[in-house]
């Protein structure tokens, strides 16, 4: 079976032709169980998240800052495996059509094996993976793993990226391009910053795939701001917050609901 990156290229084109930025949400596997979380999933989805990215929960999380961390060790704590990440882009996307993500760090995958993992999250309906830590350099095997199941290839660029690093970054991507709008870790912020359009600006002159900004979007202001430059707005803290701070699973549930909606209407609104 063949995966989703064509599901994924068109959402976002669609999400372009209505003249708006797409909603891109991110939520862990496993958090707070791995039940618990394929609901979250699917909860952000009702509420108007156009694609979503599943963390594959890791013990150093070098993007990740301390909201996502938590999460992170109480999916891991729970016992999550890669089986319960494949398990959860499988159930969400037959729950909801809409294309799911993995966003993992190198270590797991190498270690599952690329050609078993590529093929599992193929055959899940998975449509891609965010690769933070995998330089461009070193990876020419994902890639044709990638390409040969159907799976879209995002990298991450970011503000110290120059001009000509960007150009190898995103002609060897898929998908879109991960735009981390500061230097730092994931968390909410106060302001999103002028960084980010500058390079949301950068990476466009040398690529077509849409440029998606992510660290730092917490609420609707932020997110119309980001849409009025990037093609998409990723969202992951905010949400896992208003997950760990809800008194209960039910509670969490209606809370990121509700976030959604509220990205959803700020990135129509840019």
């Amino acid at each position: 079976m063949s995966g989703n990156i064509e599901l994924l290229n068109t959402t976002l084109a669609a999400a372009k032709a209505a003249d708006r930025a797409a909603l891109i949400a991110y939520l862990p596997a496993g958090f707070p169980t791995v039940d618990g979380g394929i609901e979250a999933v699917k909860a952000v989805i009702a509420g108007g998240a156009d694609v979503v990215e599943i963390g594959l929960p890791h013990s150093d999380p070098v993007l990740d800052g301390p909201v996502i961390q938590t999460a992170d060790d109480i999916a891991l704590r729970g016992g999550v495996r890669i089986a319960d990440v494949i398990r959860t882009v499988r159930e969400a996307y037959e729950a909801t059509g809409v294309p799911i993500l993995v966003m993992t760090y190198w270590n797991p995958i190498d270690r599952y094996g690329v050609e078993r993992f590529t093929a599992e999250l193929a055959e899940a309906g998975g449509a891609g993976c965010i690769l933070p830590d995998l330089p461009v350099q070193e990876s020419a095997l994902w890639r044709e793993h990638a390409d040969k199941h159907g799976l879209a290839t995002v990298f991450v660029v970011a503000p110290s990226s120059q001009d000509a690093r960007l150009a190898t970054i995103t002609a060897a991507g898929s998908g879109f391009v991960y735009a981390a709008s500061l230097m730092g870790v994931t968390g909410t912020r106060a302001s999103v910053g002028a960084q980010a359009q500058d390079l949301v600006g950068r990476t466009r002159a040398t690529t077509d795939l849409p440029v998606c900004v992510g660290l730092g979007v917490s609420n609707a202001a932020q997110a119309a701001e980001v849409a009025g430059f990037a093609d998409g707005v990723i969202v992951g803290s905010a949400f896992v917050k208003a997950m760990l701070d809800a008194p209960d699973e039910v509670a969490g549930l209606a809370a990121v609901r509700s976030l959604a909606g509220e990205l959803a209407e700020g990135v129509r609104k840019r």
